[in-house]
């Protein structure tokens, strides 16, 4: 799903969520979770159904903050790596490690 711009919101059960990222794979939302909740977010996770037992187990990540949107978190550059630098979208998408501010290569 990626940076989307879009602030994706509903429920999972009776709870009001902000949806993160849906239909990630297990490294992905580990990743996330742990990134988020450093953050102080509540995360909330789900498992995505199967059609067989064969598929890939995706996951849907979520958290509990209505006003929260991962573009304006990640570009107004709100969120902090577990050593305290921030978060860039190469950060976020797991492409990279480098955090410098720029978004662009020159």
């Amino acid at each position: 799903m990626g940076l989307a711009g879009k602030h994706l919101f509903g429920s999972i059960g009776d709870q009001r969520v902000t949806f993160v990222e849906k239909n990630v794979t297990e490294e992905r939302k580990n990743f996330l979770k742990k990134l988020l909740e450093h953050n102080g977010f509540e995360v909330i996770i789900v498992e995505e159904k199967r059609k067989t037992e064969e598929e890939l187990q995706l996951y849907t990540v979520a958290v509990t903050d209505m006003v929260f949107n991962p573009t304006i978190w990640v570009f107004g550059r709100k969120l902090k790596t577990f050593d305290g630098r921030k978060v860039t979208q190469d950060y976020w998408n797991q492409h990279s490690e480098e955090t410098k501010p720029q978004y662009w290569k020159g």
